[in-house]
């Protein structure tokens, strides 16, 4: 199976036509449909249902094109990391993690990099701990920013100083708003809005459960959401309270939104961390002992 055959494919899975997928290619519509007929006999699987203006991909189809992605993604990487080792360093670092604020550490350090090693790119991947792990785990990427409580048995890591608050985010017009915190019986009986990383923590019976104890499973969870910026706007449409970290939703002045922390006051820390014996590519280590040097440096 090649490379070029499994770009070819993805092509025309993208734009949903041979022809079309042939003029971006430019390669002959003849050429390009006897390469996938040749695809679909090595396989033994048809890919694609093909009518007069269009194609569909079959179930076989829909596995190849995300394992291709997948495939096609790493060679690209790996080819970046090759082309890295140079006297000139350059290249590519792929960072993924979860929303948080200290997101900002990473960009202090990408800028103090950034005067030194100019042709250094950085790929940010947004995604909770289960997606950023699995990239790590394939090598898509090469660090992930994890949200404590996560499992850290398989990686090097290190501590990123200072803590994530939780709390809700509400409308400044709602009758919680009115409270300096929120205590667990304010939420009981209130719609919430919880991301998909707090109900499966509460489910792992860790801090959060804890945190909640018994009233857990009288929460009213109406909403779950892996990004918060589209938790703000189910806020902001009176659909109910989200509960997050602090300084991810705007909360401004110029908001109708507002953040009040949970009392008991609930923290997590946070990790930046990489496979065990991973191989960085020359910028990924420039990278990293960046971050190690300005966090030892406080």
């Amino acid at each position: 199976m090649e490379l070029r055959v499994l770009r070819y494919f993805l092509t025309i899975a993208r734009v949903g036509s041979i022809t079309a997928a042939a003029d971006l290619l430019h390669v002959t519509q003849p050429t390009l449909s006897r390469q996938i007929k040749d695809l679909e006999k090595q396989l033994g699987k048809k890919l694609f249902i093909r009518s007069s203006h269009s194609i569909i991909l079959t179930e076989e189809g829909i596995l190849l094109r995300n394992r291709a992605e997948e495939i096609i993604n790493m060679v690209d990487k790996l080819e970046s990391e090759f082309n890295s080792m140079e006297e000139t360093i350059s290249g590519d670092v792929y960072i993924g993690g979860g929303e948080t604020d200290a997101m900002r550490q990473i960009a202090r350090a990408v800028k103090d990099l950034q005067i030194s090693y100019p042709n250094i790119r950085y790929h940010l991947y947004s995604g909770n701990e289960d997606d950023v792990t699995d990239r790590i785990d394939k090598g898509l990427l090469d660090f992930g920013l994890l949200i404590q409580p996560a499992d850290l048995s398989k990686y090097n890591y290190i501590n990123i100083p200072g803590k994530d608050v939780w709390g809700v985010v509400m409308r400044k017009d709602s009758p919680l708003a009115v409270k300096a915190a929120i205590k667990v019986e304010d939420i009981l009986h209130v719609p919430l809005i919880c991301s998909r990383q707090a109900i499966k923590q509460t489910y792992s019976k860790n801090e959060f459960a804890d945190w909640f104890g018994e009233d857990f499973d009288k929460l009213n969870v109406v909403t779950t959401y892996n990004l918060a910026y589209n938790a703000a706007i189910m806020v902001e449409e009176g659909i109910g309270y989200a509960l997050t970290l602090d300084k991810i939703v705007n909360t401004s002045s110029d908001s109708n939104l507002c953040f009040r922390p949970l009392e008991p006051r609930l923290e997590s820390g946070l990790n930046i961390v990489w496979r065990k014996h991973q191989a960085f590519s020359a910028a990924a280590d420039v990278f990293i002992k960046t971050i190690q040097l300005k966090l030892s440096d406080g």
